[in-house]
């Protein structure tokens, strides 16, 4: 083949073969045979085409090439909405392994996301994954291992940390963090997670105990929806849009909203490359398997910094943050004087690279990666523990193991139903 027509994703193997070895250069500075242009579209291949996979086929600079569901009716519907020509696929396994695709989007339920994140870096993908980013600690680690050890490009869809403003706050959280970075707040910081201060846990996303025993779809291969997770007699609100109710696919509430509310949190407080050292919760006795409802859940840093979650609303006339010299409410109003014009003199926060597309042809770590997103989910997935167990929690932030509970730490990385591992 003449080199002039290798193409880009004969270029993209090579750079990911390469990757384990040697540091990622850019592609505008390699140059030459390979080099994507600007105007070139990246091809995409989305993994659970339900009503959220089928929000993300149109994005700016990517073309969706392929589609995979285990429901027969959701590849359909799907099907409909793009091009003649887009594979449509049953097994995940067998669209990753696509040559002429560039990156996999993860629209699944959460107990499919480590594995499918951690299988597509191995197969040579870049990952645009749903939140939250996987549905265990032991999850995130290994996903993260996957994505630095074969060079990726990973991302998680959750955009508030950069873009679009921040609930009842009405202004971005980039605002919100030059605030934090001057000091003009002091430190540490409590920051309050409520009805109150513009965000809503979304209770009704829990799960019944008295499940009836149904008739499996013909077009849902429910053994492969299942994958991982043990196996549990069909139930329709197992699945599909109620799946969040059930400990064995997500967290309720706090697994649906947790990363949106929370990984803006650790950005302006400077806590992406930490955890906390506790987590403390007031919540009723959970069921074994459908997710119930908290009433307040509590992390605390090694500095003092505290996030405090209301689950119930109950928490009234109390600031979004608190700290010893002043107080931002929401609408980013705040009891100090002429707190705008003072922000005014202080620098801006470090620019963050928040284009994908603009992330995976050059080769940039993207602004929420598998770094820090891996250290916002560990938030969500250490408040479901406490939740679950329903007692306070000490965790060792550096080994990422909660500290003299063997039963807490059995949930950080759970056993996987056969054949599935991670």
């Amino acid at each position: 083949m003449n080199k002039q027509k290798n193409s880009r994703r004969e270029f993209l193997k090579t750079s990911a073969l390469a990757a384990a070895a040697f540091t990622i250069v850019p592609r505008h500075v390699l140059g030459g045979q390979g080099f994507l242009a600007p105007s070139d579209h990246l091809t995409k291949a989305v993994i659970g085409v339900g009503s959220m996979g089928r929000g993300h086929f149109k994005y700016a600079g990517t073309k969706t090439v392929a589609i995979c569901d285990v429901d027969k009716r959701h590849l359909q519907i799907a099907a409909g909405m793009l091009e003649k020509g887009v594979k449509q696929l049953h097994d995940y396994r067998d669209l990753i392994q696509l040559p002429e695709v560039d990156i996999v989007h993860i629209a699944t339920p959460p107990h499919w996301h480590g594995i499918m994140a951690a299988e597509a870096a191995k197969a040579g993908k870049d990952i645009w994954c749903e939140k939250p980013m996987t549905r265990t600690i032991g999850e995130g680690k290994r996903v993260k291992e996957a994505v630095q050890q074969h060079g990726r490009i990973f991302r998680l869809n959750t955009w508030f940390r950069f873009d679009a403003n921040f609930y009842g706050m009405a202004v971005p959280v980039k605002k919100i963090k030059k605030l934090v970075d001057s000091k003009m707040l002091g430190w540490p910081l409590t920051v309050t997670v409520g009805r109150h201060t513009g965000f809503d846990w979304k209770f009704y996303w829990v799960g019944k105990d008295n499940l009836p025993v149904e008739k499996v779809p013909a077009e849902l291969d429910y053994d492969m929806w299942l994958g991982p997770a043990p196996y549990k007699p069909y139930s329709e609100h197992r699945t599909h849009t109620t799946f969040r109710g059930y400990w064995d696919y997500d967290g309720g509430g706090l697994g649906d909203m947790g990363q949106h509310y929370l990984d803006p949190i650790q950005y302006f407080l400077g806590k992406d490359n930490e955890s906390p050292i506790s987590v403390e919760v007031d919540a009723p006795q959970q069921h074994s398997d459908a997710v119930g409802t908290w009433r307040k859940i509590v992390f605390t840093y090694a500095d003092g910094c505290k996030i405090v979650l209301d689950g119930e609303g109950k928490i009234d006339d109390v600031p979004y943050i608190d700290g010893p010299n002043g107080k931002l409410y929401p609408g980013f109003k705040s009891d100090i004087p002429n707190m705008e014009q003072k922000l005014a003199a202080f620098p801006e926060p470090e620019a963050q690279v928040t284009d994908f597309v603009q992330a995976v042809k050059e080769r940039k770590k993207f602004a929420l990666n598998e770094d820090n997103g891996h250290r916002s989910c560990t938030l969500v997935n250490m408040g479901l523990i406490a939740v679950r167990l329903g007692r306070t929690l000490k965790y060792d932030p550096v080994k990422e193991e909660f500290i003299n509970d063997e039963a807490a730490n059995r949930l950080i990385d759970q056993p996987m139903r056969g054949p599935w591992t991670i």
